[in-house]
């Protein structure tokens, strides 16, 4: 069984209207600033802004103008994700895979994962794949949804996907590569994700 390896990513959007204030310390905290991103960031967080909670929630994890925290990390995260915020919830399913700051549950990695992922959120997707793909965390074998949630994140710029989509395309039928194919053309975000395929499932 190989071993999947989930990075947080750290790369931070602004949406369009953000409050001044978040675009501050989202810029501070990309300069390294992290003692001036505290300062414009956890204002916000505390009073409910999605992006800063998440923000708040990464300096935690990563202890950056913080002390290293795993469970203010998880409540911060928490927070963001209970407001639709598809990267916190994506750290969310991280931190139960690797077991940071909470007992390591792979049903609640999963859970996380596939919200996020029903989101858009392509590093997400690309863990579930994984998950698929290999067989691990209570997940069937299943190459046709492992491929179309390949495709979907690789869609959206993951390298890493583009690679995964490759290899497991080389042990598929045309078969399910076309099932695959179609699944990832009829799905949008915000909606289900399909659980197992019709062609996809490995049984040996």
């Amino acid at each position: 069984m190989k071993r999947i390896f989930v990075a947080v990513a750290l790369t931070l959007g602004l949406q369009a209207g953000a409050q001044a204030g978040f675009a501050e310390g989202a810029k501070a905290y990309n300069a390294r600033n992290y003692a001036l991103a505290l300062k414009e960031i956890a204002p916000l967080a505390k009073a409910g802004h999605a992006d800063a909670q998440h923000l708040l929630g990464l300096m935690h994890y990563m202890g950056r103008g913080v002390a290293r925290d795993y469970k203010q990390a998880l409540a911060w995260h928490r927070k963001a994700a209970m407001q639709g915020k598809a990267d916190a919830m994506y750290v969310i399913g991280a931190m139960y895979y690797t077991g940071n700051a909470v007992p390591q549950e792979y049903k609640q990695a999963v859970y996380w994962f596939r919200l996020a992922s029903e989101r858009g959120h392509p590093e997400a997707q690309h863990a579930l794949g994984l998950m698929y793909r290999y067989h691990v965390a209570g997940m069937p074998h299943d190459r046709v949804i492992a491929y179309m949630l390949f495709n979907l994140a690789a869609a959206s710029g993951n390298k890493n996907a583009i690679d995964q989509r490759a290899a497991i395309a080389r042990h598929m039928t045309q078969e399910q590569i076309q099932e695959g194919q179609a699944l990832s053309a009829s799905w949008k975000p915000g909606r289900p994700l399909p659980q197992k395929s019709r062609s996809g499932l490995v049984t040996q």
